[in-house]
Order: structure tokens, then sequence, then C-alpha cells
């Protein structure tokens, strides 16, 4: 395993971590989540990802419990949730001082311990300000609650906002962005953000990048059983993925890529993800699985890495063709 200084910061995290999304409390149990997390762990990942969103906060109630029984160091962890879509009650969604600190506070009993690494807002909040949301998380640091705060799909103006007040306010800023990032969504982090990671050494913990599960090409051939498709609750998912002229072009283009794992001698899900990995940019990969084999398959990703030279690179990118424009250097 790799590890990856998050942003400008001396913690390191390993380049590919493990996230609960989807999978704790509604395709996997706290036996299986055991095995799987111990899988992950055994292969060198310190950094487990959750939310007080994922199933009603059942995700990081497995998630604790699956610590406890490890029995593993608490300093070999680093732990995150975020924070946003805690209930149904008037104050339990957002980004206020008040749901940050009471949303925060149910998350740590939940997942059975005294503080999280990472504390992420897990989306912008249009109703609360910017400056109210970095004084909460400052608070959240101070109390000894979590140790870092960033953002999860945030606007590059609206992470630089808050830099800029948390440093006239002598805050602590926010260090990290959890963004969407795979071989189809790609702007964000590979342009948007770009003056960012110069200016204030932003960290990225990037999700989907198997584009929920588009990339694996388990979908080629129609929707295998046991997947998340499968689920009437993302039924959403299926529709955006398959049912669209831009996910039947996606698909199209995934089943052009086959042939370019097959003669490297690797699977889809193992190209994908190494090619997340050789973005600069990317401090960890997060990656989800419903089962103890797909954990497997995701850890051999790191020993692909090399096989993605300059040449297959760019046979990818001519095949997915939506590779972000470069800024115009127009000295040249």
């Amino acid at each position: 395993m790799e590890y990856r200084f998050l942003g400008r910061s001396g913690l390191k995290v390993s380049a590919l971590s493990f996230g609960s999304w989807v999978t704790f409390g509604e395709q996997v149990d706290t036996d299986l989540a055991y095995n799987q997390m111990k899988t992950a762990y055994d292969a060198g990942v310190n950094f487990f990802d959750n939310a007080e969103g994922y199933e009603g906060g059942k995700s990081e109630t497995i998630m604790g419990e699956v610590i406890k029984k490890a029995e593993w160091k608490r300093s070999d962890l680093v732990l995150s949730t975020k924070i946003f879509w805690g209930g149904d009650g008037p104050n339990d969604t957002g980004l206020s001082f008040k749901h940050i600190k009471e949303g925060t506070e149910a998350s740590l009993k939940r997942m059975q311990t005294e503080y999280v690494d990472l504390l992420f807002c897990h989306r912008p909040d249009l109703h609360t300000p910017i400056e109210e949301t970095v004084w909460a998380m400052n608070q959240m640091i101070n109390e000894g609650k979590a140790l870092y705060w960033g953002t999860s799909e945030w606007s590059a103006e609206q992470i630089r906002k808050a830099f800029d007040f948390a440093r006239q306010e002598h805050l602590r800023p926010p260090l990290m962005e959890q963004p969407q990032y795979n071989m189809f969504h790609r702007d964000r982090v590979e342009s948007e953000y770009n003056m960012l990671y110069k200016d204030f050494g932003l960290g990225t913990t990037i999700w989907s990048p198997l584009a929920s599960g588009l990339l694996t090409g388990k979908y080629n051939d129609g929707i295998p059983e046991g997947s998340r498709l499968g689920l009437e609750k993302y039924s959403w998912l299926k529709e955006i993925l398959l049912e669209t002229e831009d996910g039947r072009s996606r698909l199209e283009k995934v089943k052009k890529l086959a042939p370019v794992a097959k003669d490297l001698g690797i699977t889809m899900p193992q190209m994908a993800l190494a090619w997340c990995l050789k973005n600069p940019n990317v401090s960890t990969v997060i990656t989800g699985a419903s089962n103890v084999k797909q954990v497997e398959q995701n850890m051999s990703a790191m020993d692909v890495v090399g096989k993605l030279n300059d040449e297959v690179m760019e046979k990818i990118d001519e095949i997915l063709d939506n590779k972000p424009a470069e800024e115009q250097d127009w000295r040249n």
C-alpha cells in the first residue's frame, strides 16, 4: 500500500481507502462488514469513510461495531464522517452550528469513538452562511471531536470563500474536498480545483471511482443479480446510467475500454482505480464493495498502476473524449 499526505498536512492516508456508502446496512450486515474491513485493513488501508446520512446512521453503527470487534489501535486508523443529512426535524439537515455540533456528537456515539480524524460538510448549504459553518467546524476541532475538516461537492468558489474567512479570523481552514471523480466525471478535479491545489494545498478524497459500477464492465450485458442497480431504491441511478442518452453513450465507451484492460492483462475495475491513482492531486481513492472478493480485487489495483503508461493513458483519453482543456499558455 502507498500512503499519501492529505493535502498540505502531515497526515498520511492510504492511497486506496474503504467507504461504506450504499452497502453497509443495505447490502451488508455487521459480520460481512467485519470481513470486508479486515480485508482492507490487512491490505494496508488506514482510512475508513462514513456519513451520518448513510442508511440513517446505521452505517456508522456497523462500522463502530466492526472497529470494536477488531480491536484495532485507534491511532492506526483515519476515520471520517460527513454531516448534512441527519434526520427529518427542521434543524436536522444542513450546516448550521446547531446541526454540525449535534450531528457530530451523534455520529461519534454511533461509531463508538471520541473523535473522527476527518469531518466533512457533506454538501454546501445554501441557507447557512459559510462563515457560520467555518466557525462551527473550527469549534468541533477545538472541542477535540475532529482533527481536520473538509468539504464534499463544494464549488471552488465556495471552498475559497471558506479559506479566506478562516484565515481572516485565524480559524482552521478546510484541508480536503471529497468530490466524485472517475473517467466520466473529471472537470471539477482536473480543472476547477487547479488553483486550490496551488494556493492552499487542497487534498482530495475522491468517491465513485468506478462510476457506480459502470466502469467494472458488469453492466455491458445487462444488470447482474445482486448489483445495486437491481435495488428499487436505486432505480434513479439505473435510469441515469443505463436509460438516458448520456448513460448509453458511457456504456458504449466502457465496452471500448474493455479491450484496453484485456491487452494489459488486468480487469476493468483495476484499470479504472489505477487511472484515478495516477492523478497526483488525488490523496486517496475511496472504494466500496458488497463482498470480500470485491475488496480484494479493489486492493489489487495498487499493483497495476505502473501498467498505465503515457501511451495507455492517451489511448484511454481517445476513447473517453472528455479530457478537460488545459489552461491556455499565452506565452507559447
